[in-house]
Formats: C-alpha cells, structure tokens, sequence
C-alpha cells in the first residue's frame, strides 16, 4: 500500500477520527477512491448518495476504499457533509496536501472520483464517477481502467471551485 500511503504522510481520519495507517494489511490489495467534493456544490450533493450507496452494495466485493478529499470552505461544511460519508477522509485542516493532491491529480472540476491500485499508487480510473452514475452502476467492468473508461469529462461537475 505503500503507493497510496506515501500521498497522504498519515493524515488520513477514519469516522471516529481516528488516524489510519493505509500500509496497515487490511487495506493491501485495495482499490482507492480519491472522491473530491464538497457540500456547497450540488452536483457533488447528488453524486454523493450514489457513491454511498454503491459503496455499501460494492465496497467490500469490489475491495474499494474511499478517501474523501474536501472542497469546503470551513470545518464545519466539511463535518456537516462528512457525517453522510461511510469511508474514509483526509484530515480537514490538511489544506496543503488537498491543494497538492487537487494539482497531482489535475482536478479541475467536482465531484471528481478517481481510482488508484492502493499498492502501488498508479491511476486505474480517472472518471469513476461517469462510470459508477451512468455507465456501469453494479460496477460489472469494476475498477474501470482507462480502456474502459470514457474519455470525455463529464458536464455534469461543478467547475466553479
């Protein structure tokens, strides 16, 4: 896991707010979703209950990990949105780490998830959202590699931020 570990230096908070170590071996082997959202967009309020209930359909057949990377504006939008999520996030006061991740990733656009090989790190997904709403919703093609994805951005993301 260590590809995926290294992006985040440890900050990365379960629901209880409590620090998770992604080299821990249960999350060997995973997929990774980096979801960038946040609460005041609302594409990103309509993807988000689809992305939680394929998640709790999915999550554990498909070994997927979600990280909630967030677009807020202030702590308290964050937890507010947060409370609806059933994964994983990055520490809310990590703003310079989101920034970086946001320019790794070329982000330009929410709400944008993006699948990695959690043991190495590498980019298997750039639009798993199109895939997860439209394309493939029981997730059969899962995790979606760029042969299988669609090319084309979707015109749904809210680009305002």
């Amino acid at each position: 896991m260590a590809g995926v570990a290294k992006l985040f230096d440890g900050h990365i908070l379960d629901k209880s707010n409590r620090n998770v170590d992604l080299n821990h071996e249960k999350y060997q082997g995973k997929v990774i979703g980096l979801y960038f959202s946040a609460h005041w967009c609302p594409p990103c309020r309509g993807f988000t209950p689809i992305l939680v209930d394929f998640y709790n359909k999915y999550g554990s057949e498909k070994n997927l990990e979600i990280i909630f990377i967030s677009s807020d504006n202030d702590e308290e939008s964050f937890n507010e949105y947060y409370q609806e999520m059933p994964w994983l996030t990055l520490d809310f006061k990590e703003r310079e780490k989101k920034n970086e991740l946001d320019e790794k990733f070329q982000i330009d656009g929410i709400p944008t998830l993006i699948l990695l090989d959690g043991n190495s790190g590498n980019i298997l997904c750039k639009d798993a959202r199109q895939e997860i709403q439209f394309n493939d919703k029981q997730g059969d093609r899962f995790p979606w590699t760029s042969s299988s994805e669609t090319t084309k951005k979707s015109s749904r993301s809210c680009i305002c931020c």
